[in-house]
């Protein structure tokens, strides 16, 4: 599509799930973009059509080229909270909008409410942004429908039974692909400042159902085994760290026995159902049996 002539996005975390798949939708919409990635060698993974810029989170200064000119930021934080303070304030002295990737901490659902690390760093960040005066925008995906990718994969691929714990744990899973287009539309658009959207799929499933899902879109059974906590946390050994692997086994819990929390956000934003999860798999179907 024709560039206009409005001033350019800049997407952080933009060889990231999301934030690629915001430039795409960017561009598509005929937004100018700028990717910031931490290599300059990154460039080769991204539409050409995409300015791209090196820079660092842990860095703040090293953003001053990236943002000098831009309209609004997508921030994802893929880095330590030391920065985050000096990372805003850059953000709110060359730009006028912000759209923030976080995480639905503020949602009444137990399966949101256990200790997360990760959640209280968002909830810093968000401070930090009120604080600027900044028009911003706040996003909180639920579970991430390409999680499947990185879990269960590996062993659909194997043609073995996907052996995991809490199969019973309901969740509604998101496309990453609607999460994209809900930021993209909210970084070039006017109406969503000061807004705060908990993005979900379409429907609970259990974790268990989930994976029988996949199993319909590839056409084919697949088996699903209870694993103990204690064996996934000796699985996780080394892969992830020890405070993710027990909020997601006291999440997982929490959410046994009770429907997930869904939202409409996706649909009253985009004008248009969420994928459902099985659409996800059928799309994802050489991803989930040949690798990326």
């Amino acid at each position: 599509m024709q560039q206009t002539d409005m001033p350019p996005v800049l997407v952080t975390g933009a060889t990231g799930r999301i934030g690629r798949a915001v430039v795409g939708q960017l561009l598509d919409a005929g937004v100018p973009v700028r990717a910031l990635v931490h290599r300059s060698d990154a460039a080769a993974t991204l539409p050409a059509e995409a300015e791209v810029f090196t820079g660092d989170l842990t860095v703040p200064e090293s953003l001053d080229p990236a943002l000098t000119g831009a309209g609004a930021v997508f921030l994802v934080w893929t880095a330590p909270p030391r920065t985050a303070a000096a990372v805003v304030e850059r953000l709110a002295a060359h730009v006028r909008r912000v759209v923030f990737l976080s995480s639905p901490h503020r949602t009444p659902h137990p399966f949101f409410q256990q200790p997360n690390p990760m959640a209280a760093l968002h909830a810093d960040i968000e401070r930090l942004i009120a604080a600027t005066g900044l028009e911003s925008t706040i996003i909180r995906p639920g579970m991430l429908a390409s999680n499947a990718l990185a879990w269960w994969a590996p062993a659909i691929r194997a043609g073995e039974a996907v052996r995991w714990p809490y199969g019973a744990a309901e969740t509604a899973p998101v496309d990453d692909r609607d999460v994209a287009a809900v930021a993209a539309r909210m970084l070039h658009r006017d109406g969503y400042a000061g807004g705060d959207y908990v993005l979900t799929g379409p429907e609970s499933l259990t974790q268990a159902a989930q994976v029988g899902v996949i199993g319909d879109a590839l056409g084919r059974r697949i088996a699903f085994d209870e694993m103990t906590p204690d064996e996934f946390r000796s699985l996780s050994e080394g892969t992830a760290p020890s405070s993710v692997v027990e909020m997601l086994l006291a999440a997982w819990s929490a959410a046994v026995g009770q429907p997930a929390y869904v939202t409409t956000a996706v649909a009253d934003i985009l004008g248009a159902a969420p994928r459902t999860f099985h659409q996800w798999a059928a799309d994802h179907a050489a991803a989930l049996t040949e690798g990326p």
